[in-house]
């Protein structure tokens, strides 16, 4: 069965690297504007392109494994393509997905400044993830530069389907580190209780970038979930 791996705010097809290099029949995409192409400015085009992509691909009923705002888009696909689609897998996202403000200041303040950017920001969010793969990370999201994730969390902030998530009826594994502080296990737990027949693991010691940081873990749960359908 195909998976498309959906990344995250100012983020790339590399973020999956234990993914692609697990499941043979994953496919990690870009989305548009990362770095080709013009961005979209909201969850729903987002999902609109992603439509599109996956039709001109021929896939067919495909699982899309989204996390933070990859999980947002996939779940807007799930609610406006459900035929479409196998299932989901949800990866430290929620129904609502508000940035704070101090964030949104710290990676606006970081298209000016690189290096204000990378050391408050980009080192937090990825130490946890071992050297060679957080390297990597880092230097894929300068590629892209702060103005692309500033954009993508602005499409986070204004997202917003709480009233609407009961509504996803595809299949559903829902998956958050323990210890996520930008998307709480809470948030997790939202969508649990909401998406009916939905199965929740929460991955001990894991941040908001679970599946790099306990890949095994993660990439387990996601096995288990698609032999199931």
């Amino acid at each position: 069965m195909k998976l498309i791996l959906v990344s995250g705010a100012g983020g790339t097809a590399e973020f999956w690297q234990y993914q692609t290099e697990h499941f043979p029949n994953a496919e990690a995409i870009n989305l548009p504007g990362h770095p080709d192409g013009e961005l979209c400015t909201s969850i729903e085009d987002y999902t609109d392109w992603l439509w599109g992509y996956i039709l001109n691909q021929g896939y067919s009923l495909p699982v899309l494994v989204g996390h933070s705002m990859g999980g947002a888009i996939a779940q807007m696909y799930a609610l406006k393509y459900p035929k479409d689609i196998s299932g989901l897998v949800l990866i430290g996202t929620g129904a609502r997905l508000r940035v704070a403000p101090q964030i949104l200041s710290l990676v606006q303040e970081g298209i000016e400044n690189r290096s204000v950017w990378v050391q408050n920001f980009l080192e937090v969010q990825f130490s946890r993830i071992a050297p060679v793969m957080k390297e990597k990370l880092i230097n894929k999201s300068l590629e892209l530069g702060a103005k692309v994730q500033l954009s993508d969390m602005l499409c986070c902030d204004g997202f917003d389907i709480m009233d609407r998530v009961h509504q996803i009826e595809v299949p559903t594994l829902i998956l958050c580190g323990s210890e996520d502080e930008m998307t709480p296990p809470k948030y997790t737990s939202y969508l649990a209780a909401r998406i009916k027949g939905s199965n929740l693991t929460v991955i001990d010691g894991g941040t908001h970038y679970v599946f790099a940081e306990k890949a095994e873990a993660v990439n387990q749960a996601i096995e288990q979930f698609v032999n199931s359908l």
